[in-house]
C-alpha cells in the first residue's frame, strides 16, 4: 500500500510540473480596480440641512401615510416576487460556492442471480469523493461572480421597495388633492347655479340679454363635467393604491387625509460620492460590473489545465454478515488540458470582455442618471415654489377683479361677458392652485427617492 501511495505522489508531482508548463500565463489575477467611466461633480447645486432617513415618508408627519406605506411594504405582490428572486439568487450563489468543497457520495446495491451461480446474491456498499483542485481560481471566480449577482439582486429588491414607497405616497397625496378638488368643484357648481338663477330672473324682467343666460348655463355645464371627470379620477387612483397595497380594487381603503401635510424642510443632499453609496440602483450596477469581471476571470482560466482527484472506498460480499470485513480503496488523479477547441474558449473570452465593458458603460450611465435625478428634483421644487407664489397672486387678483366687475355689472357699468370671464379665471386658478401644490409634493417625493437608500422592509415569511 505504501508503494502505491508513493507512485501516486510521484505521478501527481509530474502532473503539477506539466500544469506549470502548459499554463499560458500563471494564476488568474484578482479583479482590477476600475476607474469610474464618468466624472461626477464635487457637490450638488443645492440642498437643505434635514437628514434623509430610510423611512423618508415619516418626514411628512402623517400617521395615515405611515400606516399605508407600512401596509404596502408588507403586502405588495411585486415586492414579494422580488423577495423570491432574492432567495433564488442566494441559492444560486450557495450552489456555486459548494463547488469549492469536495463532493462525497454514498452508494449501495444488491444483485440477485437466478439460477444461482458463482456465489449467488451480492451486496455492495461504497463511498466516493471527487474534488477539483482550484489552482487557477476558476471555481472561486465563478463563486464570486454569483455572489456579486446576489448582491445586485438584493440591491434590486431594495430599489423595488424604495419605488413602492414613492408610488404609495404619491397616490396618497393625489387622493388628498382630488378630494379637495371635488369639494371645490361642488362649491363652484353651487356658485354657478346661483348666478344662473339670478340671471334668469333679470332676463325675465327684461334687464339682460338671453345670451348672458346661455353663457352662464355653458359655464355651469362645464363645471359639472369637470366634477364628473374628477370623480372618475378619484376612483382610478383609489384602484391604483389598492393594487399597491396588495388588495383588490373593490376592497375599502383607509380614509384619506383632508389636507396636505406641511411640506418638510429641504433635505440635505450631501456629496455625490455619498449618494452613490446609498442608492440601491447604483450598488446593483456596481455589483453587476464586478460579476462580469469575475466571469471574465473564470473564462480566462478555463483555458488552463484542470486537476481533479477521486477517492473511493467500496466493499462487495455475498454474505451480509461479512460485508464490512474487506474494503477496496482507490485514489486517482486526472488532468485535463485543452489543446484544440476551434477557438471556442478564445471567443468566449472576447464575449466576456465585451460584456464587462458593457457593464462598465451601464454603471457609468447609472451614475449620471442618479446625480441628474437629484439635480432635476432640486430645480423642479425650486421653480415650483416660484410658480406656486405666482398662481396664488393670480388667484387673489382674479377674485378681486371678479368682485369689482360684478358690482359694476349690477350697477349697469360693465357687460356680463367681462364678469363671466373673470369668474371663469378665478375658478380655474383655484383648481390650478391645488394641482400646483400637488406637483410640489410630487417633486419632493422625487427628491427623497433620489437621495434615500434602502428602506426598512418587512420581509415575507418563508418556510
Amino acid at each position: 500500500m505504501e508503494a502505491s501511495q508513493g507512485k501516486l505522489l510521484s505521478v501527481l508531482s509530474r502532473i503539477l510540473v506539466i500544469q506549470l508548463v502548459l499554463a499560458p500565463g500563471g494564476c488568474v489575477q484578482q479583479e482590477a480596480a476600475r476607474e469610474s467611466p464618468v466624472e461626477l461633480p464635487a457637490q450638488f447645486s443645492g440642498g437643505g440641512e434635514a437628514r434623509v432617513a430610510g423611512v423618508w415618508w415619516e418626514s411628512f408627519g402623517s400617521e395615515e401615510l405611515n400606516r399605508v406605506v407600512e401596509d404596502a411594504l408588507r403586502d405588495n405582490l411585486d415586492l414579494r416576487a422580488a423577495w423570491q428572486r432574492l432567495r433564488e439568487a442566494q441559492a444560486v450563489a450557495d450552489r456555486a460556492s459548494a463547488d469549492l468543497w469536495p463532493q462525497l457520495e454514498a452508494t449501495a446495491g444488491a444483485e440477485m442471480r437466478r439460477p444461482e451461480f458463482d456465489g449467488g446474491d451480492r451486496l455492495r456498499l461504497g463511498l466516493s469523493a471527487d474534488y477539483e483542485l482550484d489552482l487557477w481560481g476558476r471555481i472561486e471566480a465563478r463563486s464570486e461572480a454569483e455572489r456579486f449577482r446576489f448582491e445586485a439582486t438584493r440591491a434590486d429588491y431594495e430599489a423595488a421597495g424604495l419605488s413602492l414607497t414613492a408610488e404609495v405616497a404619491r397616490s396618497w397625496f393625489q387622493l388628498t388633492v382630488i378630494g379637495q378638488q371635488l369639494d371645490l368643484l361642488q362649491e363652484q357648481v353651487s356658485t354657478n347655479a346661483k348666478v344662473l338663477e339670478l340671471l334668469r330672473n333679470r332676463f325675465g324682467s327684461g334687464q339682460i340679454r338671453r345670451v348672458d343666460v346661455l353663457r352662464q348655463e355653458q359655464l355651469l355645464e362645464e363645471t359639472r363635467a369637470r366634477l364628473a371627470n374628477e370623480q372618475a379620477r378619484q376612483q382610478v387612483v383609489r384602484h391604483q393604491l389598492a393594487v399597491l397595497l396588495g388588495r383588490s380594487a373593490r376592497e375599502p381603503l383607509p380614509d384619506r387625509g383632508q389636507y396636505l401635510p406641511e411640506l418638510p424642510p429641504l433635505p440635505a443632499t450631501g456629496l455625490p460620492a455619498e449618494l452613490l453609496q446609498r442608492r440601491p440602483d447604483v450598488r446593483s450596477a456596481y455589483a453587476g460590473l464586478m460579476a462580469a469581471d469575475r466571469d471574465l476571470a473564470a473564462a480566462v482560466v478555463n483555458r488552463y489545465p484542470r486537476l481533479s482527484l477521486r477517492a473511493s472506498l467500496e466493499t462487495l460480499e455475498d454474505d451480509a454478515t461479512v460485508l464490512f470485513d474487506e474494503w477496496v480503496r482507490n485514489l486517482a488523479a486526472s488532468l485535463v488540458a485543452p489543446l484544440i477547441d476551434g477557438g471556442r474558449r478564445r471567443a468566449e473570452n472576447i464575449r466576456r470582455e465585451a460584456l464587462l465593458e458593457e457593464q462598465l458603460m451601464a454603471y457609468g450611465q447609472t451614475l449620471l442618471a442618479a446625480t441628474a435625478e437629484v439635480e432635476d428634483a432640486l430645480v423642479q421644487e425650486q421653480r415650483q415654489q416660484e410658480r406656486l407664489r405666482h398662481i396664488e397672486a393670480q388667484a387673489r387678483l382674479a377674485g378681486e377683479a371678479y368682485n369689482q366687475l360684478r358690482e359694476e355689472y349690477i350697477n349697469g357699468m360693465s357687460p356680463y361677458l367681462d364678469v363671466l370671464t373673470s369668474l371663469t379665471d378665478e375658478q380655474r386658478l383655484k383648481r390650478e392652485l391645488l394641482e400646483a401644490r400637488l406637483s410640489l409634493y410630487e417633486f419632493r417625493i422625487a427628491l427623497y427617492r433620489a437621495l434615500a437608500g434602502a428602506v426598512p422592509q418587512t420581509l415575507p415569511e418563508t418556510e
